[in-house]
């Protein structure tokens, strides 16, 4: 996926005329306006620009979705857990490939861009993460489990092991389930302390209660 190019490496005919160097891009078009950051020369320059296609994409955000637009080279290959940035009216956020739709009711795990007609994605720069949180042992009942979402960084870690405070919230991370979708992990699912999970990459995050306030049975 491609975002507006702004910089580029041509050749300088103040500075440079043999070799390539960086250059800003001022002002597009069939002649481009550009101008060295060696010497700060502004010249013209034709630019060859790579066909793009236009493509469907599907974003996911906590239970809600929408749909938008991306470019992208038509040789371009992408694939399901790959990672790109989203350019919207609403926002810009980075979102992941849950999804490849080549045709009615076909999916594919990895795909040629002009090949998909839809790309489905979640959003995972802020995710909402789902814990279930046990009793302390001894101090309540195995009903008295709750679960309740904590909302964070999607590059935030959660470690096994560790406590985490969220509001009035404060447990042990127990385990880590994680996502069908994420990198790959040792395996689905993380119990060794210090086993780590990018809050992204979590289906599930379970936790002993570490709160001051006794769970009560009465």
């Amino acid at each position: 996926m491609s975002n507006t190019q702004d910089r580029i490496a041509v050749a300088c005919p103040s500075c440079s005329p043999a070799e390539e160097t960086v250059h800003e891009v001022l002002k597009t078009g069939g002649q481009a306006t550009v101008r060295c950051t060696e010497c700060s020369h502004v010249h013209k320059v034709r630019i060859e620009t790579e066909q793009e296609v236009e493509k469907q994409v599907i974003v996911s955000q906590d239970g809600d979705s929408f749909k938008t637009m991306v470019d992208a080279p038509p040789e371009e290959t992408i694939a399901v857990g790959e990672e790109f940035i989203v350019d919207t009216d609403e926002a810009i956020m980075l979102v992941r490939i849950t999804g490849l739709e080549t045709g009615p009711e076909q999916r594919a795990e990895e795909a040629v861009v002009e090949d998909v007609e839809t790309i489905w994605t979640r959003a995972v720069d802020n995710v909402s993460v789902n814990v279930t949180v046990n009793p302390k042992e001894g101090t309540g009942y195995r009903e008295d489990t709750r679960s309740f979402k904590v909302n964070v960084p999607g590059d935030y870690e959660f470690v096994v092991g560790e406590t985490e405070e969220f509001g009035d919230e404060k447990f042990a991370v127990k385990a880590l389930h994680v996502r069908d979708d994420a990198p790959e992990y040792r395996h689905g699912k993380l119990d060794h302390d210090g086993d780590m999970v990018y809050a992204k990459d979590i289906n599930r995050l379970y936790g002993t209660d570490k709160t001051t306030s006794a769970w009560s049975a009465w």
